[in-house]
């Protein structure tokens, strides 16, 4: 695994957001790697959340961060790769629950419907909760198609 621990990306939606969390990772010192989007004109989610899921996919990230303006666009290209357990959370909640029971390694958000703060604490919420492992396991194992 490479030093960069976090990956980041969004589309022009979620630019503002992945900015302030940026801001945030390096005031809390995390490793990051930035994938784009660079500014707030119009792209394409897709042109970013393919390289972020292959990043993690090859370890180059642990986990990685996807924002677009509902999260769901991100979150599904994020999935299309067999290596990914994207979730899609709103609330910090669901963002321990998906790690603790789905061992999800990226992480999407709306951009458009959460606060700076609100985000935050669903990013800190995924990062500091550890897989269960236990009867999630065979659960995990039936994912992939093969």
């Amino acid at each position: 695994m490479s030093d960069i621990f976090i990956g980041i990306a969004s589309d022009h939606a979620g630019f503002e957001l992945k900015e302030r969390l940026i801001a945030w990772m390096k005031e809390k010192r995390y490793v990051y790697k930035d994938f784009g989007a660079y500014s707030e004109e119009s792209s394409d989610y897709p042109d970013f959340g393919h390289p972020l899921a292959l990043a993690v996919e090859k370890g180059e990230c642990r986990f990685g961060i996807g924002i677009c303006g509902t999260g769901v666009g991100i979150n599904i290209v994020m999935n299309k790769h067999q290596g990914i357990r994207s979730a899609l959370c709103w609330r910090p909640e669901i963002a321990r629950l998906t790690r603790a029971h789905n061992d999800a390694n990226v992480l999407a958000l709306p951009g458009r419907f959460l606060s700076e703060q609100e985000a935050i604490d669903i990013v800190e919420s995924f990062l500091s909760t550890e897989f269960e492992g236990g009867r999630h396991i065979r659960r995990i194992e039936k994912i992939p198609v093969l």
